[in-house]
């Protein structure tokens, strides 16, 4: 079973929250660990509500999908500095207009130092990036992208997620 930290203090006082520190601890107290695994993102990772979503079937056999993506409250700029709506492309299908995602912005830096930028994919320039749990290192889950009320959130679009 995975233990983030932040879960662990609020059951218990850390006195140190070092990783490593941490599990030589649970060690001493005979709990046995299978490995570590450390959360690699970092950037502008926001919640994003899909506006809208335009299938678009494409020559090699796979649609996929250009959607429209609130990442921050009307009237303000993104965490990135950047527009409130963005154009994003994406090839997942399980979420509809209205879903609130975890979108990774430009200058974000995934697992792998896999690096989001804006780019042109598709016949469109994709702001942005919506995530699946195992692009974000979270698991092995690449099933779709995360879909926050599924996980029990309701986040305001804009709402970093990261920290």
């Amino acid at each position: 079973m995975r233990v983030p930290l932040s879960w662990l203090a609020e059951s218990v006082e850390l006195q140190d929250r070092d990783p490593e520190r941490v599990l030589a601890a649970l060690v001493r107290v005979g709990l046995e660990e299978e490995d570590v695994h450390r959360f690699s993102v970092s950037g502008p990772v926001v919640c994003g509500q899909v506006l809208s979503r335009e299938p678009e079937p494409q020559t090699n056999g796979k649609t996929i999908n250009w959607c429209q993506v609130r990442v921050a409250p009307d009237g303000q700029r993104a965490a990135d500095g950047g527009d409130p709506v963005r154009g994003i492309v994406c090839g997942a299908h399980n979420f509809e207009v209205g879903d609130k995602t975890v979108v990774t912005l430009p200058g974000s830096v995934l697992p792998g130092d896999f690096r989001i930028s804006a780019r042109k994919t598709y016949g469109h320039l994709s702001d942005g990036m919506m995530a699946s749990a195992r692009e974000l290192g979270l698991g092995a889950d690449h099933s779709g992208i995360v879909v926050l009320s599924r996980l029990g959130l309701d986040p305001e679009p804009g709402t970093p997620l990261l920290g």
